[in-house]
């Protein structure tokens, strides 16, 4: 299926605008000083920097910053129509007509820098959403509730005493060395040996210290 192609008026009539401003932007530039390919760059960059202006414009919506740069751009475009409409002497342009036209590719990049990197406070604002609104409490009638009822207090059951370990069994022959030991350390320090060094002494665990020192005693 075949579909059957029919121009569009304000289309073409944006692609007449679009090459005389072009052409009237490249005559201009070429006329104050700008020749060879510079002369034809000149219409691209205003044309761009319009274009980028327009972009933010229906993108972000409307900013300050990108009318201040698409009035710039129109103002280059239109002055470029109107200068070369026979109102300028191409062939004398003013000093002041040719320092414009030097320093636009400046002007131009800095705004096409601006229009891309500035943030956009609009579209970064992020949208809160409003507080939940608490449900009422229900009306409860005093009448109608319930009364409350105490639990009854249970009596703390008493804790069982645990019964006592029973005192480990000491050898014989270990309490024969350990009161050598003890005989020994009453000798060279005066007082008797305790639990903590006759299980150094000794290497036993703490509980059968304990108990042979009971029975040095």
């Amino acid at each position: 299926m075949t579909r059957s192609f029919r121009p569009d008026a304000v289309l073409v009539q944006a692609v007449i605008a679009g090459a005389l401003s072009f052409a009237h932007l490249h005559d201009l530039a070429e006329a104050a000083g700008q020749s060879g390919w510079k002369a034809w760059a000149y219409p691209i960059s205003v044309d761009l920097l319009l274009v980028a202006a327009w972009r933010r414009l229906r993108v972000d919506g409307p900013s300050w910053l990108a009318w201040c740069w698409f009035l710039i751009a129109l103002v280059a475009s239109l002055g470029a129509n109107i200068a070369t409409a026979g109102l300028l002497d191409l062939n004398a342009v003013p000093a002041w007509l040719r320092i414009i036209v030097a320093a636009w590719p400046a002007l131009a990049f800095l705004g096409g820098t601006l229009l891309v990197h500035s943030p956009n406070p609009t579209a970064d604002r992020t949208p809160v959403p409003p507080a939940a609104t608490p449900a009422p409490a229900p009306d409860l009638d005093p009448a109608s509730a319930p009364e409350s009822i105490p639990e009854p207090i249970t009596p703390a059951e008493p804790v069982p005493e645990l019964p006592e370990a029973p005192a480990p069994a000491v050898p014989p022959a270990l309490v024969d060395h350990a009161r050598k030991v003890a005989t020994e350390h009453r000798t060279r320090t005066g007082t008797d040996i305790d639990t903590a060094t006759l299980r150094a002494r000794l290497g036993i665990p703490d509980d059968l210290a304990g108990a042979i020192v009971a029975q040095l005693a």
